[in-house]
């Protein structure tokens, strides 16, 4: 197995380039578990972590660009205010060790079902940045980023370089169930944004289904009957949450029934949908 450490993005631009077999190594929380598992053998590991531009992260037009190598850390202790779904979802990932090497980046590349950036990233509408060496740049919607189960969009000669969050306008929660209360892979998972300007509500769901996934019907229901101006009806509380149950697939695994995924989800999204319409009722 071959180490290729790049430490500028343009080396690791032509690494990746060079090597598409080379799989990247940001934190390394999902890739060493892989390999220590021997569940793959790839032919190269592209360490990322001394390429300092993908540490830092930056408030640009009308984004928060979030380079592909900042910690779960650094989003709970800076990003709290302006991403505070990303960042109730940062501080259910592992242990402090884990949130200190793992990144949100790195969470994408992996695009595991189950990762619990997923959802506060499809319910704010994250585009994801990634650039090859010959073809540039190129901008994906969240919702368009997942193909299958660990499997993304990005070419084989692309790498992430970024996330674009838009900072939120309204409450956003995130909740998941777990068969314990820490260091724990999510049984399902449920992230909601409220975007009071455009009158509209963002969905994210993670680990009932073969990758992350919005509940469309379920937005589409609050945009035609969700009244502003007034509490929140319980009985439209109860058909959002039956529609994002039913925008689940889920499975029977060891962590979790089909029947359980699906009904616990209909519950996480009715107390998050809730908790956020309090919060908003509550400024407004």
């Amino acid at each position: 197995m071959d180490f290729l450490r790049p430490t500028t993005w343009q080396e690791a631009l032509a690494a990746k380039a060079d090597r598409p077999d080379a799989v990247p190594l940001q934190g390394g929380t999902d890739v060493m578990v892989e390999l220590n598992f021997d569940v793959r053998r790839p032919a190269a590991l592209l360490d990322l972590t001394r390429v300092p531009e993908l540490r830092a992260w930056e408030m640009t037009g009308g984004y928060c660009r979030i380079g592909a190598g900042v910690s779960y850390a650094t989003v709970i202790e800076e990003l709290s205010g302006p991403l505070p779904g990303l960042a109730q979802a940062a501080r259910t990932v592992g242990s402090p060790q884990i949130r200190n090497r793992g990144s949100v980046g790195g969470n994408l590349g992996a695009a595991s079902p189950a990762g619990d950036s997923h959802p506060p990233l499809l319910a704010a509408g994250a585009v994801v940045e990634v650039e090859s060496r010959e073809r540039g740049v190129r901008m994906i919607p969240a919702a368009e980023f997942y193909l299958g189960v660990k499997r993304s969009a990005l070419e084989p000669d692309e790498l992430i370089r970024a996330v674009h969050v838009p900072p939120a306008t309204g409450p956003q929660y995130f909740s998941k169930v777990g068969t314990r209360n820490a260091m724990v892979i999510a049984v399902c998972s449920f992230a909601i944004a409220l975007h009071p300007r455009e009158r509209r509500v963002g969905t994210g769901i993670g680990s009932a289904a073969p990758t992350p996934r919005r509940a469309r019907e379920a937005e589409e229901l609050l945009a035609r009957e969700l009244d502003w101006s007034a509490p929140l009806d319980p009985a439209l509380a109860h058909r959002f949450g039956e529609l994002c149950a039913r925008a689940a697939a889920p499975i029977d695994d060891v962590r979790g029934s089909a029947a359980y995924r699906a009904h616990a989800l209909g519950v996480l999204a009715r107390r998050t949908l809730t908790w956020a319409w309090n919060d908003y009722r509550r400024a407004a």
